[in-house]
């Protein structure tokens, strides 16, 4: 039976990273310039791990499928990015931050993980503050901070609601100085298509120029992945329409093992659905319900007259308003993780008291913050994310309350790594969203953006190097090898197999039948029945899109079509991964809710008897269920409970 080590260092929790920093292998500058390493994704995981890398020395080439790093999608976070500062002296510290986060993530992540993470994350302000990026300050001067879901402290650094942006723009400088300097070679509009293996060993990739459709080899003595999650495979998301789990996936079908498909997270307050034209949902950050309170009528007759436009939220009185999340959970209020939040609209919205023109959305009103605070300092806090809403929905937030309901928005399986973020594949790393490390079952708000800067600044350039101390004597090896030619063979296969289907259907829509198929079957609710309905319909639609698809234009030059066409296919293989683990995993935890498995008061039962390990599901053939590998989280400094948020 398959092993798996995840590395974790000897000695106490508060003592792991410190000591495999003080016994890690090292490689020495003149040795640094002899070792090319590949670097995929300039988001903030990617940008920080290519500055750092270039900046000790090494030579890296690095990937981006836009025109500029700056179009990432980190770009699009908006809250903020939490850190153990203290700086409010409110009782927060490096544990506090480490147990929230494992409390947050339903206790399914590794302690040593999440540990080094609360432990680095201080180090992360300080970098980014290096770098000139604007995070709010105080009247005196001193950073300021703003609560999170999960959270009783406030540990939250922000950028007014562009927090992603100003960072990206950090690490895009750091990146910018090492293109400069010659340390790193920026390769953009290119998307990897595939790892090369060789003896075992990541030794390389196959891109295709976007441009010109030409397929490319690329040589490197490691390579490392940051591309963001999966998000997508609901068609319907936050994500950026680009994102997508492509990478993940060639690594998996290449021994990578992919960990905790089932985690998504589906975020609580976005813009509700409105036509079934969309092509995307819009994030409203969770740094609002600082101070927006969150609200359904009492009693279905308003909700049903407020549905039929007959009567405005405003016109209701403050007693007729059912404040559910207040009511539900008085210890953290409208501040509880994402998946508590999210349920909790759904639970709402189910049982009839849903507003809006389908009834799937519940208010966020701002009207006591106004009153309390003034509309200029909530406009100072928040003004560029009404502004957004405005512009989307045509109504004004300072005015009327804002719609929001749940939207799948980030997904906390990936690549499984071990302690030194190396996949099962030597040679192959994955950073940012893109691995599971960190989160468990549900990710806290502001933890996205410390996971990616905190893989890419401080762990990878330390843990990347005990991999390649024995490697410095290893030659750069020619793209002419065999195995550069067969993975080369067989990606231009597939693409030539996709452009010769010529059928009926468009990538979109084979695309939005997957989406609805995930969202109503593997969504916020899954039960043993629905989820195998989606192992059925989903291979349908495998079947459906390799028999049917018509991808126009030419495979060898630009084609926006067969770009999508490559990432759906590749969605249709995580959408099962996902339903499958989901029907392996009976429990509810985090963001993963079996009907079946919950208490009375509907809160997450989880069973840590069988469940308390991360499912590894290893690719065993293209017609084969994959096989189901188990990494136990086996928990020395932590007892796990029950989460509470009521008092």
């Amino acid at each position: 039976m398959t092993t798996i080590n995840s590395k974790i260092p000897q000695g106490p929790l508060t003592e792991k990273w410190s000591y495999y920093k003080s016994h890690q292998k090292l490689v020495n500058p003149a040795n640094k310039r002899r070792l090319d390493i590949i670097v995929v994704g300039t988001g903030l995981a990617g940008a920080s791990a290519a500055a750092s890398l270039g900046e000790l020395g090494f030579n890296v080439l690095n990937f981006c499928i836009q025109d500029s790093p700056r179009r990432a999608h980190s770009i699009a976070a908006q809250g903020g990015i939490n850190a153990a500062k203290n700086y409010q002296n409110d009782g927060d510290s490096v544990y506090r931050l480490f147990y929230d986060t494992l409390k947050g993530g339903d206790y399914r992540a590794r302690e040593a993980n999440v540990y080094r993470l609360a432990e680095v994350s201080n180090g992360i302000i300080d970098q980014c503050v290096a770098q000139g990026v604007p995070f709010a300050r105080e009247y005196g001067g001193l950073l300021d901070n703003r609560s999170f879901g999960g959270a009783q402290v406030s540990r939250t650094f922000y950028a007014k609601g562009q927090t992603g942006q100003q960072l990206l723009l950090g690490a895009y400088s750091a990146l910018s100085r090492q293109v400069n300097k010659g340390n790193v070679k920026l390769y953009t509009r290119y998307e990897m298509l595939d790892v090369v293996i060789i003896e075992g060993r990541a030794r390389g990739i196959i891109a295709r120029n976007l441009v010109t459709g030409k397929i490319e080899r690329f040589f490197g003595h490691a390579v490392v992945f940051g591309t963001g999650g999966y998000g997508n495979t609901f068609f319907l998301s936050t994500n950026a329409m680009g994102s997508n789990g492509s990478v993940a996936v060639q690594a998996y079908k290449k021994g990578a093992y992919f960990a905790n498909p089932c985690f998504a997270q589906i975020h609580p307050t976005c813009i509700p659905v409105h036509g079934e034209f969309q092509s995307k949902l819009t994030l409203m950050s969770e740094s609002l319900r600082n101070d927006g309170r969150i609200w359904v009528p009492k009693k279905k007759e308003d909700a049903e007259a407020i549905r039929a436009g007959k009567l405005k939220p405003t016109a209701l009185k403050e007693e007729d308003r059912d404040y559910y999340l207040e009511r539900r959970y008085p210890a953290f209020g409208n501040l509880v993780p994402r998946d508590v939040a999210s349920r909790a609209a759904k639970e709402r919205c189910d049982a009839g008291f849903g507003v809006g023109a389908t009834g799937l959305a519940v208010y966020l009103d701002f009207s006591d913050a106004i009153n309390r605070l003034g509309k200029s300092t909530v406009e100072e806090r928040y003004g560029n994310l009404f502004q957004m809403y405005e512009k989307i929905v045509d109504d004004d937030p300072y005015v009327t309350p804002m719609m929001i309901y749940p939207a799948i928005h980030y997904t906390m399986g990936g690549t499984w790594v071990d302690y030194e973020l190396q996949t099962s594949i030597p040679g192959l790393f994955s950073i940012g969203e893109a691995n599971f490390s960190d989160h468990g079952a549900n990710r806290l708000g502001a933890s996205a953006l410390m996971q990616g800067l905190a893989d890419g600044y401080f762990v990878l350039p330390y843990t990347i190097q005990n991999y390649l101390a024995d490697q410095i004597r290893v030659p750069r090896m020619s793209t002419d090898l065999p195995e550069f030619a067969e993975a080369e063979k067989a990606v231009e296969e597939k693409i030539q197999k996709l452009m010769n289907i010529k059928g009926k259907r468009s990538v979109d829509s084979l695309h939005k039948e997957l989406g609805l198929v995930m969202w109503d079957f593997v969504g916020m609710a899954r039960t043993k029945e629905s989820l195998e309905k989606a192992m059925k319909r989903i291979k349908e639609i495998k079947k459906e899109f390799w028999s049917n698809v018509r991808i126009p234009g030419e495979g060898d030059a630009l084609n926006t079509e067969l770009e999508k066409a490559l990432r759906v296919a590749d969605f249709i293989e995580i959408g099962y991964l996902m339903a499958i683990d989901a029907y392996n995993r009976e429990e509810s935890c985090g963001g993963h809710f079996r009907e079946e498995y919950q208490f009375e008061d509907g809160e997450a039962l989880r069973n840590d008897e069988k469940f308390s390990y991360v499912s590894c599901w290893k690719y065993t053939g293209e017609d084969s269920e994959p096989e189901l590998l188990k990494e136990p989280l086996d928990y020395e400094f932590v007892v796990r409970q029950q989460r509470n948020y009521k008092a």
